[in-house]
C-alpha cells in the first residue's frame, strides 16, 4: 500500500516507518519538524515538510502520491505541558487532526491508523484497563486524544472512513540496531531521563510523587517497546485492508512497573549508580496505568516480543550512550 505517515520524523512514527518499509509498503512522511528529526527518516523515504493544518496542501499530497492509508502520529504528547499550556494542544492535536481528516475525506483515502493513548481513561477504577472502561481523562493531552477518537468515529459513520485508534501505554526503547531512538526537547519521559542521568548529563533523576496508593508509593506504568508498537500498526493496517471494522485497541505488555522499579533496573542494565531525588506529584498523573491488551492479540495475532523492561532499557541505553546529544550530535 501507499502509506502517508504524519509525524513520521518523531519517535514512534519513525520506528513505524521502518516497520512499514520492511513489509514492502511505499511510505511518504509528512512532518513539520517542529518536534521531529530529519535524521530519523530513512534516506529512501520521501520527507515532505508540511503542517497538517493546511487542508488543501495535504489533500494534494494525498492525491499526488495516490495514498491508500494514513498513519497519524503528528501530535504534542507531554502531559505536564498540556496542563500548563492547553491552547497549543487543542490547536495542534484537535484542530490539526480535523484538518487532516478533512483532507483525507476530500482525497478519498480509505484507511487511517491513529496514535491514541491510555490517557483517555484517566484514573481507572480498576486495572488492568480494558477498552470498554469509562473515559475520564485527567489531563489535557488525554482529552485532546479522546476528542480526535470521537472525530474519527463520526467521520467513519458519515463518510465511510475505516480506522483503528491504538491506545498506547508507555512507549519506550529504541531500534535494536541503535539506528534511531527517543529524542525530545525538552525530555519528559522517564527512561530517557534515567539514562541521561546515568550518562552524567543530568545531576539526578527525580521521582515525582512518592505517596501514591501503590506498593512503593510511586506511579506504576505499563511499558511497551517502540518496535512492538510499530509492529501493531502494521498489523492493524492489514486488518483494515482485509475488511476489518473500525475500532480501538489497547497496546500494552499487561505488566506494571513502578518508577522505582525502572530506576533500579536501569542501574543494573547500565552498571552505573546515580543520584535519585524525590519531588512533589505532577498535575494529571494517575497512580496506575496497566493495559489489558487481549483484544488486539486475539484479533490480529499481535504479541509484544521486546517489551521486557530489561530489553527496553538495554535498547534505549544502546541508543542514548551513542547519541549523548540526541540526533544533533553523535558521540
Amino acid at each position: 500500500m501507499n502509506v502517508l505517515v504524519t509525524g513520521g520524523a518523531g519517535y514512534i512514527g519513525s520506528h513505524t516507518v521502518r516497520a512499514l518499509l520492511a513489509q514492502g509498503h511505499q511510505v511518504t512522511v509528512l512532518d513539520n519538524l517542529s518536534r521531529g528529526h530529519r535524521d530519523a527518516v530513512p534516506q529512501q523515504v520521501r520527507l515532505i515538510i508540511e503542517d497538517i493544518h493546511h487542508i488543501d496542501k495535504v489533500r494534494r499530497i494525498l492525491e499526488t502520491a495516490h495514498i491508500d492509508a494514513v498513519m497519524h502520529f503528528a501530535a504534542h504528547s507531554q502531559v505536564g505541558e498540556s496542563m500548563e499550556n492547553p491552547t497549543i494542544y487543542y490547536d495542534n492535536n484537535v484542530v490539526g487532526s480535523y484538518c487532516l481528516l478533512e483532507a483525507v475525506r476530500q482525497a478519498g483515502v480509505k484507511y487511517m491508523v491513529f496514535s491514541s493513548t491510555a490517557a483517555v481513561y484517566g484514573e481507572p477504577e480498576k486495572t488492568p484497563i480494558t477498552e470498554d472502561m469509562p473515559y475520564c481523562p485527567t489531563n489535557v493531552y488525554g482529552q485532546t486524544k479522546l476528542m480526535i477518537e470521537n472525530m474519527l468515529a463520526q467521520f467513519s459513520r458519515a463518510y465511510g472512513l475505516k480506522y483503528v485508534a491504538l491506545r498506547y501505554f508507555n512507549a519506550a526503547g529504541a531500534a535494536a540496531d541503535g539506528s534511531i531512538g527517543e529524542d525530545h526537547t525538552p525530555e519528559t519521559h522517564l527512561i530517557p531521563l534515567i539514562l541521561q542521568t546515568a550518562l552524567g548529563l543530568r545531576k539526578s533523576i527525580k521521582i515525582f510523587g512518592t505517596d501514591y496508593p501503590t506498593p512503593d508509593g510511586t506511579c506504576i506504568r505499563d511499558y511497551i517497546h517502540v518496535t512492538d508498537l510499530a509492529d501493531a500498526h502494521c498489523r492493524v493496517l492489514s486488518y483494515l485492508a482485509q475488511g476489518g471494522v473500525s475500532q480501538y485497541f489497547n497496546l500494552g505488555s499487561q505488566h506494571g512497573f513502578s518508577v522505582r522499579d525502572m530506576i533500579e533496573t536501569a542501574k543494573q542494565v547500565t552498571g552505573r549508580d546515580f543520584l535519585v531525588e524525590e519531588a512533589p506529584r505532577r498535575a494529571g498523573d494517575p497512580a496506575v496505568l496497566v493495559a489489558a491488551s487481549g483484544k488486539i492479540r486475539e484479533i490480529t495475532g499481535w504479541q509484544p516480543i521486546r517489551s521486557s523492561v530489561e530489553t527496553i532499557i538495554a535498547d534505549a541505553w544502546n541508543w542514548h550512550s551513542h547519541h549523548r546529544s540526541g540526533y544533533d550530535v553523535s558521540q
